[in-house]
């Protein structure tokens, strides 16, 4: 992580959004002030502050001061860019869901029992799912929100299809277990297309999950997906 202080970020974000990255700038360390919402006087402490640590160069110009970012005051913003850049986007290993175990409207089963479907997940995942989802009422804000993000992550993507009647959607696959790995053999599915909002999530399995696990509806449930597992996998964004 880069030296310079939290407290002159904002600062160093001032100077280079006016172009002292390239040029000496004439700014009042009232207009400074306004901006990192500090009195003038603290934010001609900074000033003082990243000139006396080498971030920034002050050129008097008779009555008037220029500011210019220095090549290491660049960097060390540079270097903060980077590693914020790098954990906004990076993947999680795991993403945990909890919530309560609900009827479905029968969509699973429907979809699950069609060719184009079963075909692609025995190829990609290695076996044709029980015909139906466990559906799970998501609990908590923090899983709705995982939920709605989850589509951003790789996944085992199966491809829609069309028969003589109608077109079906897309499906992504994200490895997952159950209750802390008691069954690790599952998977969260995502669909183009459903009824379901973001306080749903759709497990699927080679088993009944309900008959194998001796759950049922208004049972509390926990859900990890593995995302970063799914790369042993065919992965198709």
């Amino acid at each position: 992580m880069p030296e310079i202080k939290l407290q002159h970020i904002l600062t160093m974000t001032k100077l280079l959004q006016h172009g002292a990255k390239y040029n000496f700038i004439q700014l009042t360390t009232t207009d400074l002030g306004k901006f990192i919402n500090r009195s003038q006087q603290a934010a001609s402490k900074h000033l003082l502050d990243l000139e006396s640590a080498g971030y920034i160069e002050r050129l008097r110009k008779g009555h008037k001061l220029g500011v210019k970012v220095t090549n290491k005051g660049y960097s060390q913003i540079e270097i903060l860019f980077s590693a914020l850049k790098y954990a906004i986007e990076s993947t999680p290993f795991t993403i945990d869901f909890k919530g309560t175990i609900v009827s479905g409207m029968g969509e699973g089963a429907y979809y699950m029992s069609l060719d184009g479907y079963k075909k692609q997940f025995k190829e990609k995942l290695g076996y044709e799912p029980y015909p139906g989802t466990l559906n799970v009422k998501l609990v908590d804000q923090i899983s709705m929100n995982s939920r709605r993000e989850i589509s951003r992550y790789p996944s085992i993507f199966i491809n829609g299809f069309s028969d003589n009647s109608r077109t079906y959607g897309w499906a992504k696959c994200y490895k997952a277990d159950i209750n802390g790995g008691v069954l690790n053999d599952a998977a969260v599915l995502v669909l183009e297309r459903t009824h379901y909002d973001d306080s749903m999530l759709e497990v699927i399995a080679p088993i009944s999950l309900k008959q194998t696990m001796g759950i049922k509806n208004g049972d509390e449930i926990s859900v990890r997906i593995h995302v970063n597992n799914n790369n042993s996998l065919k992965v198709i964004d």
